[in-house]
C-alpha cells in the first residue's frame, strides 16, 4: 500500500476572474513547487477551492495534475463533499482518471454528523474504490471533528493510510501517532506547526504555504531528516510571517497573490472573495522578494 511522506503543497487552481480554470497555470504551479524539492502535490483541497468548481473542472484538474507530473512525485487529490452519494462519486471519477497515488477525503461540512455517522461515511467511501484514502480533519473550517476514537477505528479499514491533521492540537497529533498503526500516515496540516509534529512523529506536511515558498517547507523536512535541528528550526521560523499573512485575506487570496509576485500565473479566487489590501500586499511583496523571488522557472 502507498505510504504517504515528506512535504506536499496544497496547490492552488489557477482561475481566470471569471472563474474559468488557467490550464497553463496549473502546470505552471505544479512545475514551481516540484523543482523546489516537494514530495508530491495535492489539487482539489480548500486550497485549490474544490467547492466552488464544477464537476467537469475538477476532473480537468486531476487530469492535468496527472499528465503534466508525468511520474515525478505521487499525486494527490481532493474527493471531499458534504454527502456520501457525492464523495464516493468524487472517489471514483479519480479512480476514472487514473495516476492518482491517494485521495484526501474532508469531513463533511455545513451539517453536523455524529462519530458513528463518520465512520460508516468514510468507510463507505473507502469501500467505493481501489485508491488509497487520506482522512482530513479540520475543525476550524469545516465545524465537524474527527475524534481520536473515530480515526483509530478507521485506521483499521484496509485503505483508509493516513490523515491530514488541520487541528492544531499537538497532543492530540501525538496521540494519533501513538495509537494508530505504523504505518498509518498522519500529515500535519498547520504549516506552523511542521517541525512540531514531525519531532511528534508525523510523516510529513500537506503544506499550503509551500505554493508560495516550496522550498522553505521542503528545508524543513529534509534538515529534520538529516537530523539537523537547528537548520530545521531557522526553517520553520522563516515561515512564520507569511504563515500569518494568510489569515490577512480571505483563504486562499494570498496563496495566489504570491504566486502572482513570485511570477507565476496563478489567477484569481471565486467571488466573493477579492484581493489583499494594504498593508499586507506590501509586506506579502517584501516577503516574496527576500525568500522567494527569482525561484520561478529555475
Amino acid at each position: 500500500m502507498f505510504t504517504p511522506s515528506g512535504v506536499i503543497p496544497a496547490l492552488v487552481t489557477p482561475l481566470t476572474r471569471e472563474g474559468d480554470l488557467l490550464e497553463q497555470g496549473l502546470r505552471d504551479v505544479i512545475d514551481f513547487t516540484i523543482a523546489a524539492g516537494v514530495h508530491g502535490v495535492f489539487v482539489l483541497g480548500s486550497a485549490g477551492e474544490f467547492y466552488g468548481l464544477s464537476k467537469k473542472t475538477r476532473r480537468r484538474v486531476i487530469e492535468i495534475a496527472v499528465e503534466h507530473t508525468a511520474g515525478r512525485v505521487p499525486v494527490y487529490a481532493g474527493a471531499s463533499e458534504i454527502t456520501t452519494r457525492n464523495a464516493v462519486e468524487a472517489a471514483r471519477t479519480a479512480q476514472e482518471v487514473g495516476g492518482v497515488s491517494a485521495l484526501s477525503v474532508l469531513t463533511p461540512y455545513f451539517m453536523a454528523p455524529t462519530q458513528s455517522e463518520l465512520v460508516r461515511h468514510f468507510t463507505a467511501i473507502a469501500d467505493s474504490t481501489e485508491l488509497p484514502i487520506i482522512l482530513y480533519t479540520n475543525p476550524a473550517r469545516a465545524h465537524v471533528e474527527l475524534t481520536l476514537e473515530t480515526i483509530v477505528a478507521l485506521s483499521e479499514v484496509d485503505n483508509i493510510i493516513g490523515l491530514k491533521d488541520s487541528a492544531a492540537d499537538l497532543a492530540f497529533t501525538r496521540r494519533v501517532v501513538e495509537e494508530t498503526p505504523e504505518d498509518f500516515s498522519v500529515l500535519i496540516g498547520r504549516d506552523n506547526l511542521i517541525l512540531d509534529a514531525l519531532r511528534a512523529g508525523a510523516a510529513g506536511a500537506i503544506a499550503s504555504t509551500a505554493n508560495i515558498a516550496p522550498a522553505i517547507s521542503v528545508g524543513i523536512y529534509n534538515a529534520f531528516v538529516a537530523g539537523d535541528l537547528d537548520e530545521a528550526r531557522s526553517r520553520q521560523e522563516e515561515l512564520v510571517p507569511l504563515r500569518a499573512l494568510l489569515d490577512k485575506a480571505t483563504f486562499p487570496v494570498v496563496l495566489k497573490e504570491g504566486l502572482r509576485m513570485a511570477g507565476v500565473e496563478a489567477g484569481y479566487c471565486l467571488q466573493p472573495a477579492g484581493e489583499l489590501t494594504e498593508p499586507y500586499r506590501t509586506q506579502l511583496a517584501e516577503y516574496v522578494a527576500e525568500h522567494v523571488a527569482g525561484t520561478a522557472g529555475a
